[in-house]
């Protein structure tokens, strides 16, 4: 049974940091894409950032130069480490797994950012 736990979520004063950890147990990392989305409270939840089996990541525009997305896939672990946060970054950030044309979700970690 595949399971993603997320940790590291907090509340932050603005322009503060956090770094989100993701563990997987039940499969191996190594051969999917990890993802960590967000979910604003009355809002969809949407993608932030994403970084493929080989390395390759992106994030959307509004975190770009603040939010990184990591992986190690020697712990099956993923990371987002988030600098200078907004209030606007506020939500509950979940992790993604992809891998084996199936999806994995954490449990999500709340992230709150005060002005």
């Amino acid at each position: 049974q595949v399971q993603l736990v997320e940790s590291g979520g907090g509340l932050v004063q603005a322009g503060g940091s956090l770094k989100l950890s993701c563990l997987a147990s039940g499969t191996t990392v190594g051969f999917g894409s990890m993802a960590w989305h967000r979910q604003a409270p009355g809002k969809q939840r949407e993608l932030v950032a994403q970084i493929t089996s080989t390395g390759y990541a992106n994030s959307k525009d509004s975190v770009m130069g603040r939010f990184t997305i990591s992986r190690d896939n020697a712990t099956n672990t993923a990371y987002l480490q988030m600098n200078n946060l907004k209030p606007e970054d506020t939500g509950i950030y979940y992790c993604h797994l992809y891998a084996f044309a199936r999806n994995y979700w954490g449990q999500g970690t709340q992230v709150t950012v005060s002005s």
